[in-house]
């Protein structure tokens, strides 16, 4: 039985032949390219894409990854600081208790409206006590703060420079505050000294002066989210 010849594959014929599918074409007009220059525009196309969306996607999971990172860190450090008052609640609660004790020992110092005429008698007597002559004393206009009123009063005293020190330790030492503010000394008459000042005292409002205050107050603007 005879062997049928095997056929032989010519590759410069083939090479020559794809080669000329690419040659003289319209770039205006690619349907009426032959096939396989079709299929080459579409692989580079679809491969152009591909490598664009994958930098796309690359980008915007970098960014991402920047924000969670840095959320890493801030929830590390919030959750430290908590951790440490958690470790300390308990001296913490302690020195809460204590600040609000010496808070409240603060707000007894400080008179109520009924109480504002003795300690302005009190003020008095201390000069007086002193052997010291009031010139002047003008209780001012009070000015209303959120919780408490500041009262101002313009005081002139004459006397011995040794007694208006012990009437300023004496204000010191009263059992409601009371301060004494822009002192200003001049020699006076027989060895005297007069003596300037602006002293002030504080009270605490009553509830419904609170709630006139805080109704009064301008409205804080609400934080965007």
């Amino acid at each position: 039985m005879a062997k049928l010849p095997k056929p032989k594959l010519d590759f410069a014929a083939f090479s020559r032949q794809l080669s000329s599918q690419f040659r003289g074409l319209n770039p205006n007009d690619p349907a009426s390219w032959p096939l396989l220059p079709r299929l080459a525009i579409c692989v580079a196309t679809t491969a152009v894409i591909v490598v664009a969306l994958w930098f796309v996607w690359l980008s915007n999971s970098s960014t991402e990854l920047t924000t969670e990172q840095t959320k890493e860190v801030q929830l590390r450090e919030d959750y430290q600081k908590k951790l440490a008052q958690a470790v300390n609640l308990e001296v913490l609660k302690k020195q809460r208790e204590q600040v609000q004790q010496y808070v409240t020992q603060l707000e007894k110092q400080l008179p109520s409206k009924a109480e504002m005429d003795a300690l302005l008698s009190d003020i008095n007597q201390a000069g007086l006590g002193r052997s010291l002559q009031f010139d002047l004393f003008r209780p001012g206009q009070i000015s209303v703060k959120e919780y408490y009123a500041e009262l101002p009063i313009a005081v002139r005293v004459t006397g011995r420079y040794h007694d208006m020190g012990s009437f300023a330790s004496d204000i010191a030492n009263l059992s409601r505050i009371v301060t004494l503010n822009n002192m200003i000394l001049a020699p006076g008459k027989d060895g005297n000294l007069t003596m300037d000042a602006t002293a002030k005292t504080f009270r605490y409002l009553d509830v419904d002066e609170v709630a006139a205050q805080r109704k009064a107050a301008p409205a804080q603007p609400k934080a965007k989210k």
